[in-house]
C-alpha cells in the first residue's frame, strides 16, 4: 500500500534514466522517509551507499530488492568512476548515506562533482537533515542565519582553535559530537563563549529524543546529573551573539595593543593573540585589526 501510494503522489514526475539521484533517509524515524523518495528507490536500477548493511536493512523495511554499491569516505573518488559508467550506460542510480541528507556532513559531494563534470544530471530529493532539524527547534531568536561545522578536529587544542574562529558572532553555530566526547565540548564551550546558549539534541527523531536548551557554563552539569545524557548521537546549536564585538568592546589597552601587533605580525595572527587574551571572538577582532592595519598604510603613504 505504501509502494502504492508513492506512486500514485510521485509517480506523475519525469524521472529521467542516466540520472544520479541523491535521496534524503530517515535519521532516526523510518516514518520521516518521503513518498517520493520511495518512489525514487523502487524506480532505480542501482543504489550506491554508505553502507550496504545500513541501506539493505532499509530497503527491506520498505519492500525493496536492489542492485547495492558501497560509496563510502575511504573509497568515493575511486566508486565514483563505476558509477559514472551505469549512469554514461543509461541507468538510474540512487546515492543514500547512512541517515539524513547525502553530501551535508556523510559522503556524496565528491560523486555529485564528478557526475556534474561529466554533464549528467544529478536530482536531489529533498528529506531528513539533523542539521535543519536542530535548527528548527533551536529558538535563537538572535542569529543572522547559521554555520555548519559537523565534527570538530578531534585534538583538543585544534578544537578550541575552531570554536574560537566562529562563536559569539551573530549566527548559529550546527555542531555534531559523539557520546565519548560530548563532556569535553561541554568544557570546551563553557571556556570559549561563558556567557553563550546552546540547544542540545540527542538522539533527534528517535525514541529518547531529548532536546535541551541551556547556558554553556551549566552544560556540563546537565549532562553529569543524569548517565542517559551521555548517550546516543548529538547535535548541537550553538545561539548567535547579538551585536558582535568590535572596536568598542575592546578596553582603550587591549585595543592599543592590537593597533601595536598589527604593525608587526599578521592581522589574522595579531587578532587572534587579542581575541585569545580578551575572550572575544577572533572574526570580529580581526576586522578590527585590519582596520588598524588600513589605517597604519594610509598614514605610511601620506608620510
Amino acid at each position: 500500500m505504501l509502494l502504492q501510494a508513492a506512486h500514485q503522489v510521485a509517480g506523475s514526475q519525469q524521472y529521467p534514466k542516466g540520472a544520479l539521484y541523491l535521496v534524503a533517509t530517515p535519521i532516526g524515524n523510518l516514518a520521516d522517509m518521503s513518498l517520493r523518495a520511495l518512489h525514487v528507490l523502487s524506480l532505480v536500477d542501482v543504489v550506491a551507499c554508505e553502507d550496504t548493511r545500513v541501506s539493505g536493512n532499509l530497503l527491506r523495511h520498505l519492500g525493496l530488492d536492489k542492485k547495492l554499491i558501497a560509496l563510502h569516505q575511504h573509497n568515493e573518488v575511486g566508486s565514483a568512476q563505476g558509477v559514472l559508467a551505469l549512469l554514461q550506460a543509461g541507468q538510474r542510480v540512487a546515492y543514500v548515506s547512512d541517515a539524513g541528507t547525502p553530501a551535508v556532513s556523510d559522503p556524496g559531494a565528491h560523486l555529485v562533482h564528478a557526475a556534474q563534470l561529466a554533464g549528467l544530471t544529478v536530482v536531489a530529493l529533498p528529506g531528513a537533515s539533523s542539521v535543519t532539524t536542530a535548527m528548527s527547534v533551536a529558538g535563537d531568536v538572535h542569529a543572522q542565519g547559521f554555520r555548519f561545522l559537523g565534527f570538530l578536529p578531534s585534538k583538543g587544542a585544534a578544537r578550541v582553535n575552531a570554536l574560537r574562529d566562529v562563536l559569539g558572532q551573530d549566527h548559529s553555530v550546527v555542531l555534531f559530537e559523539a557520546p565519548h566526547r560530548i563532556e569535553a565540548l561541554a568544557h570546551e564551550l563553557a571556556e570559549v563563549l561563558p556567557q553563550g546558549r546552546v540547544t542540545v539534541c540527542r538522539e533527534l527523531t528517535k525514541q529518547f529524543e531529548s532536546i535541551t536548551t541551556l547556558d554553556t557554563i551549566a552544560m556540563s552539569d546537565w549532562l553529569k546529573a543524569d548517565a542517559n545524557r551521555l548517550r546516543g548521537e548529538f547535535v548541537l546549536v550553538v545561539h548567535g551573539v547579538p551585536g558582535s564585538a568590535d572596536a568598542q568592546t575592546l578596553s582603550p589597552a587591549m585595543d592599543a595593543i592590537l593597533a601595536e601587533l598589527v604593525r608587526h605580525l599578521p592581522v589574522k595572527q595579531a587578532a587572534g593573540l587579542v581575541a585569545d587574551a580578551a575572550g572575544l571572538p577572533r572574526k570580529a577582532l580581526y576586522d578590527v585589526a585590519l582596520a588598524h592595519r588600513s589605517v597604519d598604510q594610509d598614514v605610511g603613504e601620506s608620510d
